[in-house]
């Protein structure tokens, strides 16, 4: 059987090998094209800063693609988490915000620039709560599965950092 292997020409396979390739760098694009503009987004607004979100953007799909050969949304979410961790603290709660005494209209008022500067003005676990939920439609299942924090402490974490929203976004229209 080996003197039969050895006799064969290597330039048979070569054809072969790089469907192979080709399929496996297709799997890799697809992957990537399918969630590189949501991990960005994420890294951006969890960082603030752009050059920190690329540099996130490439080490999340770098580990990803490191784990699994086609990992799915989930598991790239997981590993922007734990890649943010290595940045800022996320799985503790921090806001204790009370419900406003008086409603401020900031629904009609608000401009964007103002909502993006509220919302990185938040702590850094309820500011990835209320992106992964108000901003990608998240529901607090997954949030919780992704974050490794309970269901109930995602709805606690959305609801205090819309509070704080609505708060900073009151203090910007006064200005």
């Amino acid at each position: 059987m080996l003197s039969r292997v050895e006799g064969l020409n290597a330039a048979i396979f070569i054809p072969f090998v790089q469907q192979v390739k080709q399929a496996a760098i297709d799997v890799y694009k697809d992957v990537f094209e399918g969630n590189r503009h949501r991990i960005f987004s994420l890294a951006f607004y969890m960082t603030d800063n752009e050059i920190a979100a690329e540099e996130i953007l490439t080490n999340v799909f770098c580990r990803s693609f490191a784990k699994i050969p086609k990992p799915d949304a989930e598991t790239i979410d997981r590993t922007l988490v734990n890649e943010l961790r290595e940045l800022m603290p996320i799985g503790c709660m921090t806001l204790e915000c009370a419900p406003a005494a008086k409603v401020e209209q900031v629904r009609t008022n608000s401009r964007r620039a103002d909502l993006e500067r509220s919302v990185v003005q938040l702590p850094s676990t309820e500011r990835l709560v209320f992106l992964m939920h108000d901003v990608e439609g998240y529901d607090h299942a997954r949030i919780a599965r992704t974050v490794g924090i309970t269901e109930m402490e995602s709805r606690q974490g959305l609801f205090q950092a819309r509070l704080k929203i609505r708060e900073l976004l009151a203090k910007a229209s006064a200005e």
